[in-house]
């Protein structure tokens, strides 16, 4: 009667805990809703108090993205520390998608992903509030504990005073 009543309780737990290592789809849980304006997604962000706007430029058929996007951006504290610190908006390196760039200026996503030099896929972009570049990751990371990592970086203003790979160093061992 024990074993039965143990394979039960681990039929009925097999499901959550698989779909808690799925996590939850960053397209509704990680990245922004936007009009494609992204000067007025500079003010939102001012006055939501947020330190900054992560734009994480794709590709369909990329395996890293998708590894990103499954592993790693698919993750709830992922999700909640992203969401409270940042705005995050996918763009598609080859989309014909139309939108105005940080100045407000027409273009593409396309475009606007050559004007920021995007040549490979992920790059992860974190932006100031101003719409300036502070810092780039180009490729994968490792897995979450490298993304969290890259994010209290720029939150917490590191990467005016040091390298993110001297600050990986000291805190991913």
């Amino acid at each position: 009667m024990r074993s039965l009543f143990l394979m039960l309780c681990l039929t009925l737990l097999l499901p959550a805990t698989a779909s808690a290592v799925a996590g939850r789809d960053p397209l509704t849980h990680f990245f922004n809703e936007t009009f494609g304006n992204y000067a007025e997604e500079l003010v939102q962000a001012r006055e939501q108090g947020k330190k900054g706007i992560l734009v994480f430029y794709e590709m369909d058929e990329c395996p890293f993205c998708h590894f990103m996007k499954q592993n790693v951006l698919s993750q709830p504290v992922v999700q909640e520390y992203y969401r409270e610190h940042f705005l995050n908006f996918a763009v598609d390196i080859g989309g014909d998608i139309e939108i105005a760039d940080f100045a407000g200026k027409q273009t593409t996503q396309k475009d606007f992903a050559k004007v920021a030099r995007v040549r490979a896929t992920p790059v992860i972009a974190f932006y100031d509030l101003d719409g300036k570049e502070v810092f780039r990751h180009t490729g994968r990371t490792s897995g979450v504990d490298e993304f969290m990592l890259m994010g209290r970086f720029i939150a917490e203003g590191l990467y005016r005073s040091q390298k993110f790979t001297n600050y990986k160093r000291e805190h991913l061992k």
